[in-house]
C-alpha cells in the first residue's frame, strides 16, 4: 500500500466533517475526558497534545485480551513481539519503546524491562486488561509531568472503581465474564462484585486465563531451526483486584486499593532442537518455564471544595509494589568431544525482581488575574525502587552424574549488575492559563527531577566481578513544556507546543559487570553516562462538533545521548581483554503525520440512524543522525477504517486495517538484503447483541480474507533470502466470542 491509502483515509473521514448530530447521549471522541495528559480532568479538545482515549466498552467491543489487541486500531502505536518463546514484549509510541515509554497503572509507574542474553526477557506485561475501565496514552515527550521515562511518551491504564457499577441509586452489583480467542484458543473468565450504601462502597473483580501457542501462517513444523510454525505453549494466569472507598462527606474520599497479577507460561521450544553452530552442540530438548507476577497495594485520599490560597482540591497516595520475573531454561545436549560424544543436561534460571515504595501528591487551584483565568496543578512524586537481577544455574553430565555450577562462560550465580536502590524525587508546576474567554489557553509546565543510584555489591557480583569499580550517580534534570490550544472558531481548534523528555541512566548500564575469559571479553561499568533527552514539538488541527471529528497533527522529535548497552570500545592494553561498555553515542530524530477523525451519518436520513465511520493514520520516518540510516522501530504508512452499525439491541462494525510497504531499513551488510515485509489490507467483522436485559454477546472474525501478512512491528531485520520468514506472519483467519451478564 502506497501513500494514495492516506489520501483515501483522509478524504473518507474529512469529506463528511459538515454532517449532522450523533445518537442522543452519546459523548463525542473529542469530549472524552482524559487526566494524564494534564494531571487535570479535561476534555480532549482541550489539551495541547495529540492523546487517545479507549475505554471500556471499545474494549469489550474489539473483544480486547491483551496489549496487541489493544492498540490493533492505533496506527503510531505498536505492540513488539518475538519469535520463540517470550512474546509480547513493549508498547512503541512513534517509534519509541521499551523503558523509553511510561507505563503506568493508576498513577504508578509498571515495572521495568530488562533482557540479556538468549533465555532471559523480563517485560513489561504485567496488567490484566479486564480490570481496567480505560487507557489513555499521550504521544511524544512527557517529562514535564512525569518525569524519567516519559520521554517517548506515557501509556496510562486507570482500573474499574465501585462507581462505574453502581448507577441509578443502585446499592449492588454481581456480574460475570466467558469468552474465547480462537488464535491462541484461549479461554478466560471472570467475575465482578460491587457493593455501595451512602458512605461505603467496594469492589472485587477476579479473572482467570488460559490458552496454547498463538498460531502463525508458517508451514514448516517438526523440530529444528527450519521450523516455522510457532512453539508449542501452555499459558494460564490470574487476576484479582480490590478496592474499598470511604466517604466521609461529598467532598472527600479515601481509597484502598489491592490488585495482584500473575502469568505462567511453558514453552516446548521446537525451533532450538537439532545441530547449533555456535556450540557445536545438537540439542534434544529446550524447554521454557517462564512466570511473572505482580502485586501493589495503594492507599489514597482524595479531598475537594477546599477554600484556601493554595488549593481548591488535593488528592495524594501511598503504596508498594512488588514484580518478580523467574525464568527457567532446560537444554538436553550431546556434545562432540574428541572421538566420543558427552551428554549433559544444562538448567538455568533467570530472576528479575523489583520493589517499589512511593508517595504521590497533587493538588490543583483556579483563580482570576483581571480578565485571565488560571487553572494551577503542582505536585510531588517520589519513589524509592530495589532492583534485583541474578542469574543461576547447573551442567549435569548424563553419563556420570557429576553437577556443576561453571557453565561456559559462567560460574553460577551471577549478577550482571549490582542490587540497585534508586531513588526518584520531583516537584512539577502546570498552569492552564485561559485568555478571551478561554478561546486561548496557554499552558506552560516544569517539573524537576532529582535521581539517585546507590549499588549494593553482594557476595555474588563481587566473585564474578573481582576487580569491577561500581559507581554511585547523582542526576538532576529539569523538563519544561509549553503548549497552546487557540480555539479560532466555532468547533474547530488549533493546538500543539514544544516539550522536553529525559530518561536518566539505567542502573544496568552504569554499573553492568561480567568478564568471559573463554572468549576474552569483559564489559565494564560507565558513570559518566549522561541522561537521553529529547525536544519535541508538535502542531495540530482539531474539528469537534456534534456530527464529525477529526484531528490533523505533525510532529518533529529530536532524541540526544541515546544509550548504547555494552558498546565496544576497544582492547585493555593489560588483560589484552576486548571492553564494553554502555556509553551515549547515538542521536536520532522523528517526524510524521497522524490524523483521527470519524463520522455520525444521523441526520442524513432518519434510515441512518445508528451509522458511524471512523478512521486513522500515521506516517512516520526516523533515522540515526550519527549515521543516517533509518530507524527499525518506526512503523511505515498505516491506517485503519472501520464503519459501524449500533443500536440498542445489537450492532456490527466491518474494520480495515492498511499498512504499507516497510521499505525503510538500514543497509544490510554486503552481500545481503534485508527483507522488507509487504503491504497489506485486513478486514475484521465485530457484531454485539444484547438478547435479554443485562447481557451481551460479543464477536468477532478477524482477517477475514486469511491473507498472509506480516505485521511491521514484529518483523526483526532478517535476510530476504531467509527460509524461515513466514515465523513472523500474523494468525490467519480466527474467531473471538465473550459472553457478559450482569445482575
Amino acid at each position: 500500500m502506497r501513500p494514495s491509502l492516506l489520501s483515501v483515509s483522509l478524504a473518507l473521514c474529512l469529506s463528511s466533517t459538515a454532517a449532522v448530530a450523533a445518537p442522543d447521549g452519546e459523548p463525542r471522541d473529542f469530549d472524552q475526558i482524559v487526566v494524564t495528559a494534564t494531571r487535570t480532568e479535561r476534555a480532549i479538545s482541550d489539551v495541547p497534545n495529540t492523546v487517545d482515549v479507549i475505554d471500556r466498552a471499545r474494549m469489550d467491543t474489539l473483544l480486547v485480551r491483551d496489549i496487541a489487541d489493544l492498540f490493533r486500531y492505533e496506527p503510531g502505536i505498536t505492540v513488539g513481539s518475538s519469535f520463540g518463546r517470550f512474546g509480547l514484549n513493549d508498547i512503541r509510541i512513534r517509534g519509541l519503546g521499551g523503558n523509553r515509554v511510561r507505563i503506568q497503572t493508576d498513577g504508578i509507574a509498571v515495572p521495568d524491562a530488562f533482557a540479556i542474553g538468549s533465555f532471559s526477557s523480563a517485560n513489561r506485561n504485567f496488567v490484566d486488561l479486564e480490570t481496567l475501565k480505560r487507557v489513555e496514552v499521550v504521544r511524544g515527550p512527557t517529562s514535564s509531568l512525569y518525569g524519567s521515562d516519559a520521554l517517548g511518551g506515557v501509556v496510562s491504564f486507570v482500573t474499574k472503581d465501585p462507581s462505574d457499577y453502581l448507577r441509578d441509586g443502585d446499592t449492588a452489583h454481581v456480574g460475570t465474564k466467558i469468552g474465547f480467542e480462537g488464535a491462541n484458543e484461549g479461554l478466560f473468565a471472570g467475575a465482578t462484585a460491587a457493593f455501595g450504601g451512602e458512605r461505603w462502597s467496594g469492589l472485587a473483580a477476579v479473572s482467570h486465563r488460559q490458552g496454547k501457542e498463538t498460531e502463525s501462517m508458517g508451514g514448516i513444523g517438526g523440530e529444528g531451526a527450519a521450523r516455522t510454525q510457532a512453539n508449542p505453549q501452555s499459558s494460564n494466569g490470574r487476576s484479582v483486584l480490590g478496592k474499598l472507598v470511604f466517604a466521609p462527606s461529598d467532598t472527600q474520599r479515601f481509597k484502598l486499593t489491592v490488585e495482584g497479577n500473575e502469568d505462567d507460561v511453558e514453552t516446548d521450544v521446537l525451533s532450538s532442537y537439532g545441530f547449533q553452530s555456535l556450540t557445536r552442540a545438537t540439542n534434544t530438548q529446550v524447554l521454557g518455564n517462564d512466570h511473572q507476577s505482580r502485586a501493589r497495594i495503594t492507599f489514597g485520599h482524595e479531598l475537594d471544595g477546599l477554600s484556601s490560597a493554595l488549593a481548591d482540591g488535593v488528592d495524594w497516595q501511598v503504596y508498594r509494589q512488588d514484580s518478580r520475573t523467574r525464568q527457567d531454561s532446560v537444554e538436553v545436549r550431546r556434545v562432540p568431544s574428541g572421538a566420543a560424544t558427552i551428554r549433559d543436561r544444562r538448567e538455568r534460571e533467570f530472576y528479575f525482581d523489583q520493589r517499589s515504595y512511593g508517595l504521590q501528591a497533587n493538588a490543583r487551584k483556579t483563580f482570576e488575574t483581571g480578565s485571565v483565568e488560571h487553572a494551577l496543578a503542582y505536585g510531588i512524586d517520589i519513589e524509592r525502587t530495589e532492583t534485583k537481577q541474578k542469574r543461576d544455574g547447573r551442567r549435569i553430565f548424563l553419563d556420570t552424574g557429576v553437577v556443576t555450577n561453571a557453565m561456559s562462560p559462567d560460574t553460577f550465580p551471577v549478577r550482571d549488575f549490582p542490587i540497585s536502590d534508586t531513588t526518584k524525587a520531583s516537584l512539577y508546576v502546570q498552569d492552564e492559563i485561559a485568555f478571551a474567554g478561554g478561546a486561548f489557553r496557554l499552558v506552560p509546565a516544569v517539573r524537576v527531577d532529582h535521581y539517585r543510584l546507590e549499588p549494593e555489591v553482594d557476595s555474588i557480583f563481587r566473585e564474578d566481578n573481582p576487580a569491577t569499580q561500581v559507581a554511585d550517580l547523582h542526576e538532576t534534570s529539569v523538563s519544561p513544556k509549553l503548549g497552546f490550544v487557540w480555539t479560532f472558531a466555532d468547533a474547530w481548534s488549533l493546538y500543539g507546543g514544544y516539550a522536553r523528555g529525559f530518561r536518566a541512566p539505567p542502573y544496568n548500564d552504569v554499573n553492568i559487570g561480567f568478564t568471559n575469559f573463554q572468549f576474552g571479553y569483559t564489559a565494564i561499568p560507565n558513570p559518566d553516562l549522561k541522561s537521553e533527552t529529547s525536544d519535541g514539538l508538535e502542531l495540530g488541527v482539531r474539528y469537534s462538533g456534534d456530527a464529525a471529528y477529526a484531528s490533523l497533527s505533525t510532529y518533529y522529535t529530536q532524541y540526544d545521548d541515546f544509550i548504547e548497552s555494552t558498546r565496544y570500545t576497544g582492547i585493555d592494553p593489560v588483560s589484552r581483554l576486548m571492553v564494553y561498555q554502555s556509553q551515549n553515542i547515538a542521536d536520532a530524530r522523528i517526524r510524521g503525520v497522524e490524523f483521527k477523525g470519524g463520522v455520525y451519518f444521523d441526520s442524513f436520513a432518519p434510515a441512518l440512524a445508528g451509522w458511524s465511520l471512523r478512521g486513522a493514520a500515521a506516517w512516520s520516518r526516523g533515522e540515526d543522525r550519527i549515521t543516517g540510516e533509518a530507524l527499525t522501530s518506526v512503523d511505515p504508512l498505516t491506517a485503519t477504517l472501520g464503519v459501524a452499525f449500533d443500536q440498542a439491541a445489537w450492532g456490527a462494525e466491518l474494520a480495515g486495517r492498511f499498512v504499507g510497504r516497510r521499505d525503510r531499513l538500514p543497509t544490510a551488510p554486503a552481500g545481503s538484503i534485508y527483507f522488507e515485509s509487504p503491504g497489506h489490507a485486513v478486514l475484521d467483522l465485530y457484531a454485539h447483541w444484547n438478547f435479554a436485559p443485562g447481557t451481551r454477546l460479543n464477536a468477532g472474525v478477524f482477517n477475514l480474507a486469511d491473507r498472509k501478512v506480516w505485521q511491521a512491528g514484529l518483523v526483526p531485520l532478517i535476510a530476504a533470502s531467509s527460509a524461515t520468514l513466514d515465523r513472523y506472519t500474523a494468525p490467519g483467519r480466527n474467531v473471538a466470542v465473550s459472553l457478559s451478564v450482569d445482575f
